[in-house]
């Protein structure tokens, strides 16, 4: 009998992988000293051997890709179905979430086109007109999108933009990684955050990451909602957030097919939005959840093991992304991605971080440091930069996070559908679509611009000089 092992085989590498990083952080200083998180070396001590060593054997990463968008998409599911133990959110909490992450969309759009259009003007007169859009492609919307949508421009003909989507994408997971720990750190030691966080990650066992023979840690006290003779409760979790992953499936499955009944325009947007299933997922998740409300049955969902489902699937998801970079891809463009990547990435940076203190009222720096990651590295990997300093999930950061992703896609749609324009114009030899949509992105930097304004109130413009806006 004939069965397939490669999915296995990738996963049990990349296991290793986070066994022997998770004994690095427990012994080498650097590692503690910078709170490196331990998928983030898994990544980087398999990216040589995914681009020079396992090809030799006849493997690829195409394991590595399934497991980024599907991880992604299970991430989100487990987090989305968490149940709040507030009563209420805070409807200007997540207007301000989605304010935030539609900034950088924006930011990063209108930059990236900026720096393509002299490009082509100068040096690079053949470079795709489309190709700064990679920056939020790959940034804020992930490797997943980034494939899917650069997939689609190599199907008309320009080559190899597939993979410069997953490069982007990686490169998102090195600003939010490297760019995130830094920002953590510094922040810490800032005061941005509070002095019961800068206790915490002082504590040894935090930073070496394992704890000693007979030490325990809160996150392992978790209760039963199932008698373990009949399920065990995390096949249970696991199985609620398996069966939401369905519906989602079968869900947008339902909507490509009546957009196929639109020609080739509806399948192109089917496409793109097979990208951002993650999307769908939170929006199914939020679904299931208010049905098992009105059926008075949320207490099955036991909010510890979706915490742990959750990050199982950031661990793995991130280690994958790292492994999978190309280095080919990386050395024939390596010249507009250093610059497309590199610039956006510091603008996303310093933006964010000063918008975000001025616009958030409350849980500021867990707030700010989610949306950062998110914004280059997406969801799974913000999580992770939290997870540092709210390693349970307890403040309402990641909550008001999935709650504003409905916002979020509905006010993206514009930039999503225009995505395709630079790749026509450049088959008409034209450049003006490419015009049109710096022009779209720059209405979405003012449409953000007044949000910030009414959000900030007095602080929007007090100590300009300071990129943390420090409250009272």
């Amino acid at each position: 009998m004939s069965f397939s092992w490669q999915f296995l085989i990738d996963s049990g590498i990349l296991g290793i992988a986070l066994l022997i990083a998770t004994w690095m952080r427990s012994k080498i200083r650097f590692f503690q000293r910078f709170l490196i998180p331990n998928a983030l070396t898994a990544g980087f001590l398999l990216f040589p051997f995914y681009n020079w060593v396992f090809p030799r054997f006849g493997m690829d990463t195409v394991s590595l890709e399934n497991i980024v968008y599907h991880f992604l998409n299970i991430s989100f599911i487990a987090m989305t179905l968490r149940v709040s133990r507030e009563k209420r959110h805070s409807s200007r909490d997540v207007f301000a979430t989605s304010t935030m992450v539609l900034s950088q969309y924006a930011i990063q759009s209108f930059l990236g086109t900026i720096i393509t259009i002299i490009l082509i003007q100068s040096f690079l007169p053949n470079l795709f007109p489309g190709f700064g859009l990679f920056a939020t492609l790959g940034f804020s919307l992930g490797p997943g999108q980034a494939f899917a949508i650069g997939s689609g421009w190599e199907a008309v003909g320009f080559e190899g933009l597939g993979s410069v989507g997953l490069t982007f994408g990686a490169l998102g997971f090195v600003w939010a990684s490297f760019g995130g720990v830094f920002l953590v750190n510094y922040g810490i030691r800032k005061g941005w955050g509070t002095r019961d966080e800068k206790s915490r990650i002082d504590d040894s066992k935090v930073r070496q990451g394992v704890l000693h023979r007979g030490e325990s840690s809160a996150a392992t006290k978790i209760t039963n909602i199932t008698n373990p003779e009949a399920i065990d409760p995390f096949a249970f979790s696991a199985g609620l957030v398996l069966a939401t992953y369905l519906l989602a499936y079968l869900g947008l499955d339902a909507i490509s097919w009546l957009l196929s009944f639109l020609g080739d325009r509806g399948t192109q947007l089917a496409t793109n939005l097979w990208g951002i299933m993650f999307i769908f997922c939170g929006i199914t998740a939020m679904c299931v959840k208010a049905v098992l409300h009105a059926l008075r049955l949320e207490f099955v969902i036991d909010n510890h093991r979706m915490t742990r489902i959750s990050g199982f699937c950031v661990d793995f998801m991130v280690a994958s992304s790292i492994a999978a970079i190309s280095a080919a891809v990386v050395a024939k463009y390596w010249i507009p991605i250093l610059l497309v990547g590199v610039l956006t990435g510091l603008a996303t940076t310093f933006s964010h971080i000063w918008l975000s203190s001025r616009v958030f009222q409350t849980h500021i720096f867990q707030r700010a440091i989610l949306v950062y990651g998110a914004a280059t590295g997406t969801l799974p990997t913000g999580l992770a930069l939290l997870r540092i300093i709210d390693p349970k999930f307890e403040t309402p950061a990641s909550r008001d996070f999935m709650f504003s992703a409905g916002i979020t896609f509905l006010a993206a749609i514009p930039i999503i559908l225009t995505a395709n324009m630079p790749a026509l114009g450049a088959l008409r030899g034209s450049m003006t679509p490419t015009y049109l949509v710096l022009m779209l992105y720059a209405a979405y930097i003012v449409i953000c611009f007044v949000a910030y304004l009414l959000l900030s109130g007095r602080r929007r413009f007090v100590n300009p000089s300071s990129i943390w806006f420090k409250q009272g």
